[in-house]
């Protein structure tokens, strides 16, 4: 199946690293127009660069979607440099999970303000736009922790839940004017989080060792890849997805207990 994404503007955010970084190769491979945010003005150099390595042309901003002066300048920015944006994938975010008691405020507030305020602010920069054209796609990336979150998995647990309803409220909403959302919801994916966490828990031990234990319980029996990720994210995105809206899809080698 050929994914059609054709002159398309596209935004990822935290699309520096893992996830974000496949995400824009594919929408970029696919003919899309696209902008990778981060925080760090290096690892989005060095991210783009790799990209032009392979042909790929990508835009780069510096932004901390956790403030909201941040995005709308962010925003503005891309509006002029390549056209109102089509397709928003909100990506940026930690893994941060605590015991309940020891969550501060502060914490909380980080949490909310990084992964879901991000994606409320974002989102409603390209709303109007968006319905204006009658036609866009909004994807939330969330983790599996929002449909069956464990003990020990706030904040992130909490914040990623709050994103999922947030999707069905936009879908609903968006869906008479052409507006698309969805979420993916992220299992074990191959990242740079787990290379650290070898190196830190077990370097002694082959990675493929590691790996294999960390994958027990999964069915598939192994840790995805970011590219297996960014697949369906381009399918979502593209002219392909075109019925499909308001679900939230776990990507986790059937891991979830809950579908």
């Amino acid at each position: 199946m050929n994914l059609t994404m054709k002159d398309r503007v596209a935004v990822v955010t935290g699309g520096s690293k893992g996830i974000g970084i496949a995400v824009a190769r594919r929408f970029a491979e696919s003919g899309a127009k696209v902008a990778i945010l981060a925080r760090g003005a290096e690892d989005l150099k060095i991210a783009r660069e790799a990209l032009a390595r392979d042909g790929l042309n990508v835009r780069d901003y510096v932004c901390d979607v956790a403030k909201a002066d941040d995005i709308k300048s962010a925003h503005d920015r891309i509006v002029a440099d390549l056209g109102p944006v089509d397709v928003l994938v909100n990506n940026a975010g930690t893994a941060r999970t605590l015991a309940f008691e020891n969550i501060s405020d502060e914490a909380w507030q980080e949490d909310l303000d990084l992964k879901l305020f991000a994606a409320i602010r974002f989102s409603r920069l390209v709303w109007g736009g968006m319905k204006q054209r009658k036609w866009g796609r909004i994807i939330n990336v969330l983790n599996t922790f929002a449909k069956a979150p464990a003990g020990n998995s706030a904040p992130t647990s909490v914040s990623r839940a709050a994103g999922m309803a947030l999707t069905k409220v936009m879908a609903n909403e968006g869906g008479e004017h052409g507006i698309l959302v969805n979420a993916l919801l992220v299992g074990l994916i191959m990242s740079d989080q787990w290379v650290k966490r070898h190196a830190a828990t077990a370097p002694d031990a082959p990675f493929e060792e590691f790996a294999k234990n960390l994958a027990k319980g999964t069915p598939l029996g192994r840790i995805g890849t970011a590219e297996e990720f960014a697949n369906l994210a381009c399918f979502l995105a593209s002219e392909q997805g075109s019925y499909i809206t308001g679900t939230a899809i776990n990507v986790d080698g059937g891991r979830s207990p809950v579908v």
